[in-house]
């Protein structure tokens, strides 16, 4: 298969053609790991695209799961991966971008081989994290992991038809940080027509002012003794760097109510790639020519809350950290009544964290006219015992239908359970369908009557379904 680089060789299996490691910008050797990226250096003859390229520099960001970087990786990760069930042409393309609270995450990670075996050309996306993509660099532009993202679109669109891929049909989709970026790129950079549609899964209130992103900056490089040039921090390894940043986090943690994000990293209001919060930027009308679908999972929160000590999950002292007015407490006590407060905790963060961000969003696409589909995953998993309920996550080994991996085995639990594959069937049919004709296979949301598609075993359409938090939250979008 010929790219605009040079020839690449995949791997057939299963109906569906795989090539991996394709670069779709130059390496990050020096100063361009923290430059806009660079278009590929081009190659001679036929490459192998049959493994995962290495992944961008980063930390172990999950205990259970294994680093997806090590020092010596290879600096040639700016990669893409393409699952393609027909050479044909014509299809609807799915463009994935990973989560990772922009502080890790791979398209490693992700098998799309049964997604695609749908029908649709399916591509997952590296881009840089971490310092490398969003910390500040005083002669580098910022957002610079959403300007890899761009760069991967372009490439879809130079390059897809050669897999089989429609570039006039191209559906970007993510979770966590990964739907943060299909926001931002919907309601900031959508004018590049490099894609039609979006679906974001789990929306990351992960957006930052210039004053506290450079000021993030300045604590990280402040422990490094570093200047904040390109130059400078290219002769920094990684690994210093990233040891730099725990040490922020952990005083970010502890005065929680000074910081807009609990992590060093988020797309910062740059006038370039995004000039405010998406909500905000949607009700304007700039992304309402891009059909959008917001979602959220009903227990977002249980997975960073389950193991604190019921002691540590304090109702008034999480509202002081949000900067929330201290009647917000009472209005959670009445709006769920059954639930006791270390329970509410995990709603109350479930809301500011992702529940509410997914709202607005789909409101603000609505309301400025767009098309905008609502849905709440509400499927809860047997793992732990049921402790995790519907929690963060969840919904990405439903979305691949994959659970033999190491975030299915710990999200799904042994056995799996029969359920499984029916709501991932029917997850995936959605997606597919979505990108392919706008239509997911429930209404429209409108302010009206609020309709949602909610996931589970069966799957239903309800009205409202989060009516008591966002009377609640109404005057904070």
């Amino acid at each position: 298969m010929r790219t605009e680089s040079g020839a690449v060789r995949g791997a057939a299996a299963g109906g569906v053609s795989v090539f991996k490691g394709i670069p779709y910008a130059a390496s990050l050797d020096g100063p361009r790991r923290f430059q806009a990226p660079q278009a590929p250096e081009p190659w001679e003859g036929v490459r192998d695209a049959l493994e995962f390229s290495a992944s961008v520099p980063q930390p172990g960001i999950m205990p259970d799961l294994p680093s997806a970087w090590n020092p010596g990786d290879s600096t040639e990760s700016l990669t893409l991966n393409v699952w393609t069930p027909d050479l044909g042409g014509g299809l609807p393309v799915l463009v994935w971008i990973h989560g990772g609270a922009f502080l890790g995450g791979t398209s490693a990670s992700f098998d799309a081989s049964t997604l695609a075996q749908g029908g649709a050309v399916v591509v997952t996306v590296n881009y840089r994290v971490g310092y490398e993509g969003f910390g500040w660099v005083q002669d580098a532009p910022n957002n610079r992991g959403i300007l890899d993202q761009l760069a991967a679109l372009r490439w879809v669109q130079d390059n897809i038809a050669r897999f089989g891929g429609d570039p006039g049909n191209v559906t970007i989709f993510g979770e966590s940080a990964g739907a943060t970026s299909v926001v931002t790129l919907v309601a900031g950079s959508a004018r590049h027509g490099l894609f039609r549609r979006g679906i974001s899964q789990s929306l990351g209130s992960l957006f930052v002012a210039e004053n506290e992103f450079r000021t993030c900056g300045e604590l990280i490089l402040g422990e490094l003794g570093v200047a904040p040039t390109a130059e400078a921090l290219g002769a920094v390894p990684p690994e210093t760097l990233h040891g730099a940043q725990t040490a922020v986090m952990a005083e970010m943690s502890r005065n929680r109510a000074a910081w807009t994000n609990s992590t060093p990293y988020a797309v910062v209001h740059d006038g370039e790639v995004l000039d405010d919060v998406p909500w905000a930027v949607l009700r304007g009308g700039s992304g309402k020519d891009v059909d959008l679908i917001c979602g959220y999972n009903t227990d977002e929160a249980r997975l960073f809350t389950l193991q604190l000590p019921g002691e540590a999950r304090d109702l008034a002292g999480l509202a002081q950290g949000l900067r929330l007015d201290p009647s917000v407490v009472e209005q959670y006590r009445a709006a769920y009544p059954d639930e006791p407060d270390h329970e509410l905790y995990a709603v109350l963060l479930s809301d500011q964290l992702f529940r509410m961000p997914s709202l607005w969003t789909a409101e603000a696409q609505a309301s400025a006219g767009g098309r905008s589909y609502l849905y709440e995953f509400a499927w809860r998993t047997p793992a732990m015992d049921g402790a995790l309920r519907a929690c963060h996550g969840l919904d990405l080994p439903f979305t691949f239908g994959v659970h033999d991996d190491a975030l299915g085995t710990m999200m799904l639990g042994d056995p799996v359970p029969e359920s499984f594959a029916t709501l991932s069937a029917e997850l995936r049919a959605s997606w597919i369908s979505f990108a392919a004709s706008g239509d997911p296979g429930w209404p429209q949301y409108s302010a009206a009557d609020r309709r949602a598609r909610v996931w589970d075993v069966p799957s239903t359409v309800v009205s409202d379904p989060l009516a008591a938090s966002r009377e609640i939250w109404q005057h904070r979008a």
